[in-house]
């Protein structure tokens, strides 16, 4: 029992820790915020009357169309963010000397990835002021729907930094890797382009992709679960796939931590 509550206590301040760190730095605010709602304003207008969406699409404009996945690429580069610290603090030793606190190394992966999936939810949720500018109620099931997703995207993504950025030595290479699967995983998830105008092994690609079910049940939580244009698969499918995901990430996390740092 006293091991059991001395890893919630240290998932609990290092999960507000990160939340500490977020408010404290404004720079880290506006990049996570500022360039996906540029990239939504400049791709939505620039190819409003070029690209035309699925039939029937939310709203009826690409600007509509591109909302979900610019809520998954809020999440994504929160994860960045969240788990370059990884890095750093290797570096400053405040890792070293949570390695060596009497509590179990899991603790670490889940309060550093409990902290990130809050703040990338709360940040993707903010985009829903937006609805009435593209003509889109949700409903509260939809709602709720758009909040699971973010949840498990979240968790998702930054369980995927953290395994990454703690075998990094620099936040040169972090970047570099995670730009390497993040951001095409992104670009295939049909978050630009639906699956149907897509060439044929894009098409398995994206079919193959898990981030593609997150974009699809986002796309399901917009659309009121109804003829949903642009979805993989329904409500349900989404739901278990980005849920599988998220646990498969955790799960490397996991491991990662747990292995030592040099082998004989």
């Amino acid at each position: 029992p006293s091991r059991r509550m001395s890893a919630l206590r240290t998932i609990g301040a290092l999960t507000a820790r990160e939340m500490l760190k977020f408010v404290r730095d404004r720079s880290r605010v506006l990049g996570a915020l500022a360039q996906p709602l540029a990239l939504w304003v400049l791709l939505g207008l620039g190819f409003q009357n070029t690209f035309q969406p699925p039939q029937g699409s939310m709203g009826g404009s690409y600007v509509a169309f591109l909302l979900p996945g610019i809520l998954a690429l809020v999440l994504l580069f929160t994860a960045i963010f969240s788990t370059i610290s990884i890095v750093e603090e290797r570096t400053s030793g405040f890792l070293q000397a949570v390695l060596v606190a009497p509590t179990p190394r899991t603790a670490l992966v889940f309060g550093t990835a409990l902290g990130g999936t809050l703040l990338a939810t709360v940040q993707a949720l903010l985009f829903l002021g937006a609805l009435p500018l593209v003509d889109l109620a949700p409903g509260v099931a939809g709602v709720g729907m758009i909040v699971a997703v973010c949840l498990l995207t979240g968790l998702a993504f930054t369980a995927l930094g953290f395994a990454i950025a703690w075998r990094m030595d620099t936040t040169r290479g972090f970047h570099a890797i995670m730009n390497l699967f993040l951001l095409p995983l992104w670009f295939l998830s049909g978050a630009m382009f639906p699956i149907d105008g897509a060439a044929p092994v894009l098409r398995v690609v994206m079919w193959a992709n898990p981030v593609s079910y997150a974009v699809s049940g986002l796309r399901h939580g917009f659309h009121g679960f109804t003829n949903t244009p642009g979805a993989l698969a329904g409500p349900g499918v989404c739901l278990a796939v980005t849920g599988a995901f998220a646990v498969l990430m955790t799960g490397l996390a996991v491991w990662q931590v747990r292995r030592p740092f040099f082998q004989t």
